[in-house]
């Protein structure tokens, strides 16, 4: 199915809506909607919620997503293909229907207290964002966190939006030891991800995360707190982005951030197509230029998914960018490795919970 919107949608990461990669037929409406669009939110019935991840590229080897879907609408996002075996499209239904895992708490809960379960470090989350707007409102992402902190299971959070802050206190009780002191070895890390300080472009190329400076700010208030904090500068987006990275490092150091990791830009499936024209609207006049220098560090396409180069790239124009990431970090004092997460504390029989507010719903 093809719905086609037009430059006047406000507010979404792109104009597109391509059919699934899986359906047969496809249907092309006469005239684009205009304005806005609507998100709407819908229930998934998951039985299971730890995901296992198989690629060495990820620094953990299993994830939970409350969500599937992202309202945030990043123009570039390499989940956006995962719509697709759901039958919805990778363009304007990855960011405007949106899964919501209600019972996402009550889920993880159960396989921590699962003697199966070997304690380990949780990424929060590994394919959209656990802080996209609609979290404001439902809470699943704090409730998670607090199930996480009454096991004392590790986690490592990603995310663009400065709401992580309000969960402050359970990402710092994690990050402290059993018994209330400060941990050498931590059971939680945030990262925030920067991909422009540029906050027009971050409006056009990430249209409902926070601003770039809320995300900085974000960073000083969990390292305040005792949070170990990183920048993650993601994703690298050759010949319109990659210049920013020692400034976005400055500012990220000056804001609090401990650690510092970077991610070159990747366009799986549908997102190449959806990529390209949101720089033909968006940045006309840099379109063939970014897209030549993706094809300098991708082999010729615009796309490389093997393990090892798809979060690098090759070529010269990759080892450019790494070595200016590299040099940054260094001249900043950014340390060579990540915060190191421990499962030592994990507790099978954590703290009687309150159950009933822990997994209640927001409706």
């Amino acid at each position: 199915m093809k719905d086609a919107a037009g430059p006047g949608l406000r507010g979404r990461g792109t104009a597109e809506n391509p059919r699934s990669r899986f359906e047969r037929l496809e249907v092309e409406l006469d005239a684009p909607p205009t304005g806005q669009l609507a998100t709407e939110y819908l229930e998934d019935a998951s039985r299971s919620i730890i995901a296992r991840n198989q690629s060495p590229d990820v620094g953990f080897d299993a994830s939970i997503n409350p969500y599937r879907g992202c309202e945030h609408g990043c123009s570039y996002c390499y989940a956006r293909p995962t719509h697709e075996y759901l039958g919805l499209s990778a363009g304007l239904d990855f960011e405007s229907r949106i899964l919501v895992k209600k019972h996402a708490p009550e889920l993880l809960a159960r396989e921590l207290a699962s003697p199966r379960w070997q304690p380990q470090t949780l990424g929060l989350s590994g394919v959209t964002d656990p802080y996209q707007p609609i979290e404001r409102k439902l809470e699943i992402t704090r409730r998670c966190i607090e199930v996480l902190a009454r096991f004392r299971n590790p986690v490592v959070v990603v995310t663009k939006n400065h709401l992580v802050t309000r969960d402050i206190d359970h990402l710092a009780e994690l990050a402290r030891s059993p018994d209330g002191t400060a941990a050498k070895q931590s059971a939680a890390a945030v990262f925030l991800s920067i991909t422009t300080l540029d906050g027009e472009l971050a409006r056009k190329l990430e249209p409902r995360t926070s601003r770039p400076a809320r995300r900085l700010e974000a960073i000083t208030e969990l390292a305040g707190r005792g949070v170990p904090v990183g920048v993650l500068v993601a994703p690298v987006i050759p010949a319109l982005t990659d210049h920013e990275i020692p400034d976005i490092l400055s500012a990220a150091r000056q804001a609090g951030a401990g650690y510092a990791a970077w991610v070159m830009l990747r366009l799986p499936g549908r997102v190449a197509g959806l990529f390209d024209a949101w720089l033909a609207r968006s940045v006309p006049e840099r379109r063939d230029h970014v897209l030549s220098r993706i094809r300098e560090i991708r082999g010729g396409e615009l796309n490389d998914s093997r393990y090892g180069t798809r979060g690098r790239g090759q070529g010269v124009f990759a080892e450019q960018i790494r070595d200016l990431f590299r040099t940054s970090a260094r001249r900043l004092g950014y340390p060579v490795h990540r915060p190191t997460l421990t499962a030592d504390g994990f507790r099978r029989e954590p703290d009687q919970l309150d159950l009933s507010r822990l997994f209640a719903t927001n409706e």
